[in-house]
């Protein structure tokens, strides 16, 4: 297996091994019936954390919640798959709901440079925040093939296309590969995979190396990422919606695979991100982190709360 380009066919994209992305009706159905598992609170608080600013060298990684971060060096602000909005749904009336609120408030987001979209479901591809974003800063926007197009409808034009193995220098420095991942893409039940997925490799202007997967299943392709991009100084890793296993595998990792990821990837650090914010699926809320720290063993894996930055160095 190579870096990419993505394979497809009939004009939809298809995972790395090939395969189509997603479960059949049938199974999708199944899982209906089953119910929603386990039930989460209703809101929680979130605790007070300080938001240091980084100095020559560092980064500082903030967890908003859900896939989104804010990534700061002295010289570039980026956010990931950002989302501020109380619904990640196609209406603002029905949807899950968040848990928690984002761990920075609209009002105190700093200015941001760049935006890095791995995918268009509505818990990573969310309307209003883009578009408020587009009117306060404009950020450079890098993102999967066939999505220029859908954000140009929503009056956000410019989007930067990337293919698997594709790069693009962002502002002051920075610069971002497209990663593969084998998930799906849709926003509606007409447009399943005719958009692509994934995740990206970051350089950052002081020499730091990052990996944010975006959603993915378990594969090959892993290795394959931290074989050609890495070694990485940190990777924003996954670790919640697997439950039930055997539909979510095809799209998701656990806990446990998470580990393995990290491995895979050559990541001296993760980040746990996909949890705790979102009811997308059955298991308890808290499972997610209560399972990576029995299986995380001596893996340096952390799991930030919502709000809260964590200071990395190069090669610490």
């Amino acid at each position: 297996m190579t870096l990419g380009p993505a394979p497809r066919r009939n004009g939809r994209f298809l995972n790395p091994d090939g395969s189509r992305g997603g479960q059949p009706l049938r199974a999708l159905l199944r899982m209906v019936a089953e119910g929603r598992g386990t039930p989460w609170p209703r809101q929680l608080p979130n605790r007070d954390h300080p938001r240091p600013d980084p100095g020559p060298g560092e980064v500082a990684i903030t967890h908003v919640g859900h896939a989104t971060f804010l990534i700061r060096t002295p010289e570039v602000t980026l956010l990931t798959d950002p989302v501020w909005s109380e619904r990640c749904s196609p209406v603002s009336w029905a949807g899950p709901r968040r848990v928690r609120a984002p761990g920075i408030a609209w009002g105190a987001l700093p200015r941001i440079d760049a935006v890095l979209l791995s995918h268009a479901h509505y818990d990573h591809m969310d309307r209003p925040t883009l578009a408020a974003l587009h009117r306060r800063d404009a950020p450079v926007i890098a993102t999967g093939l066939g999505n220029a197009a859908r954000l140009a409808r929503w009056g956000i034009p410019g989007a930067i296309e990337l293919d698997w193995g594709q790069s693009t220098p962002l502002p002051h420095g920075a610069r971002a590969t497209f990663t593969p991942a084998r998930h799906f893409a849709a926003r509606t039940p007409f447009d399943h995979s005719r958009s692509l997925w994934g995740g990206f490799a970051l350089e950052l202007p002081c020499g730091f190396r990052l990996c944010f997967v975006g959603d993915t299943a378990w594969g090959s392709h892993l290795s394959v990422t931290g074989e050609t991009l890495g070694p990485f100084d940190a990777a924003l890793i996954p670790i919640g919606s697997y439950e039930p296993f055997w539909f979510m595998q095809a799209v998701h990792i656990t806990p446990e695979q998470a580990v393995e990821a990290q491995r895979a990837l050559r990541a001296r650090t993760a980040i746990a991100m996909h949890h705790g914010v979102f009811k997308l699926t059955q298991e308890a809320m808290e499972e997610p982190a209560e399972r990576l720290q029995k299986c995380k063993n001596s893996a340096d894996f952390r799991i930030p709360e919502v709000g809260e930055t964590l200071m990395l160095q190069r090669g610490t």
